[in-house]
């Protein structure tokens, strides 16, 4: 009798084991949208990538998008028109915030910086401000040397 008692406290242990893996079943939250009407948008644009990104005032980013990321590779990635792609999809995601207003800062040298704002501009944002904060110094580290093409 001992050993039918033993099975029958695996019997329950395995039932036992069972209920707990649908107990530990999650169940997804819900992400609550938030009704932000002003932003902030960064666009750092480098010789090689352009990045988008949108923030609220207090500076947390709700949404951002990069040329390497909407699927350009290489070359292509530092092009104007890959610049506007991920302008477009990041503007996308803040809309569905309900955002309505920009201050923009544009960072760095490269060519998709005017075609980033062109693109915001296109989404129906009003953009109150264009902010230059490309880093400059002041007589710092030496440059990389000029290429020989």
């Amino acid at each position: 009798m001992a050993k039918v008692e033993k099975v029958e406290n695996k019997d329950q242990k395995v039932e036992k084991s069972s209920k707990k893996a649908n107990k530990s079943s999650y169940s997804k939250k819900k992400k609550i949208k938030k009704n932000i009407l002003n932003g902030i948008a960064y666009v750092q644009s480098t010789f090689n990538n352009t990045i988008i990104s949108i923030a609220d005032t207090n500076g947390n980013v709700i949404s951002w998008a990069s040329a390497g990321q909407k699927g350009f590779k290489g070359s292509r990635k530092s092009t104007p028109y890959a610049a506007q792609i991920a302008a477009d999809s990041a503007a996308s995601k803040a809309l569905e915030y309900g955002m309505k207003t920009l201050s923009v800062e544009v960072k760095g040298p490269g060519s998709g910086r005017e075609t980033a704002l062109r693109a915001l501009q296109a989404r129906g944002f009003k953009i109150l401000s264009i902010k230059d904060t490309t880093p400059m110094p002041h007589n710092g580290t030496r440059p990389p040397k000029k290429r020989r093409v």
